[in-house]
């Protein structure tokens, strides 16, 4: 189980009488898009619909609802004035009373959202590996650190996947198509050898390696040498999170990388909806 899933399932283990408030339309500016959901239970909340008076008027209806005994409400709400947000939208909300199969359904939903999400390898568990790793988990990649050292390994705060490898190019070879890489380890030269058999792959949308302009120098001129294509170095991200900030404290550097990995992995997702989008108007015009 995923680690939100498993949070899903232990919600309603806290909250086994509670209500699913799904967004099921949405016109003009809204906070979140169509199918997002939050649970409500008597006492407590998991998820957000977009948070602001939607959110508070969607919680208030919900819990009127269990109070009441009523199993379902649909509500269409205006994201202006009336409630004291300028979105400019309109979303409809649907909050039903969740059985005990909607609980399983709920959390296999997630598990199958989860697992559609793209595969981040962080390569180093050290200090900017876990700090990256950490914040990474907060948004919607599947990360999963690797190391050679056990005991760095166990200092990732729970619920962070892992694995021992010994021969980390492995891992990238058989990584899941569309994965991202990024390289932290505690050596260089395991840094080139994993980003020049990343750097053979097409599908990646982020291949970064922490360090600086001297060390992706050394390491184009290395790989340059070792018969790689100069043109592929373009897709190397040397040092990670450059943007001019001169701070080498591990949870900033991670701060700017996470930020970064996401931009390069959501311009790749829109660039294949956009594809298949063509295609799906190709196929149609025939």
């Amino acid at each position: 189980m995923t680690t939100r899933a498993a949070a899903i399932a232990a919600f309603f283990a806290r909250e086994p009488v509670a209500i699913v408030a799904e967004l099921t339309s949405v016109r003009g500016s809204s906070p979140r898009d169509q199918g997002t959901f939050m649970l409500v239970g008597t006492r407590s909340e998991f998820g957000t619909i977009g948070g602001g008076a939607l959110e508070y008027m969607v919680i208030e209806h919900a819990r009127r609802l269990i109070q009441d005994g009523r199993q379902s409400e649909a509500m269409d709400v205006p994201l202006g004035p009336e409630i004291g947000q300028c979105c400019g939208g309109r979303v409809g909300v649907s909050l039903q009373n969740v059985t005990r199969a909607m609980q399983r359904d709920l959390v296999l939903r997630t598990e199958a959202e989860d697992a559609g999400q793209t595969p981040v390898f962080l390569f180093g568990a050290g200090h900017v590996g876990r700090a990256l790793a950490t914040m990474l988990a907060m948004l919607p990649v599947k990360v999963t650190v690797i190391d050679a050292r056990a005991d760095e390994l166990a200092l990732l705060p729970e619920g962070i996947a892992s694995r021992v490898v010994a021969m980390p190019e492995a891992v990238v070879r058989n990584a899941p198509p569309g994965s991202a890489f990024v390289i932290l380890t505690h050596d260089h030269a395991l840094d080139f050898l994993i980003a020049q058999e990343a750097l053979k792959r097409l599908d990646s949308p982020y291949i970064g390696m922490v360090g600086s302009r001297t060390k992706r120098a050394k390491f184009s001129s290395w790989f340059r040498s070792e018969g790689g294509d100069a043109s592929a170095l373009d897709r190397l991200v040397l040092p990670i999170g450059d943007r001019g900030i001169v701070d080498k404290r591990p949870e900033v550097i991670a701060a700017l990388a996470a930020a970064e990995i996401m931009v390069h992995i959501s311009r790749r997702e829109a660039e294949m909806s956009a594809q298949g989008t063509r295609t799906l108007g190709a196929v149609n015009g025939r």
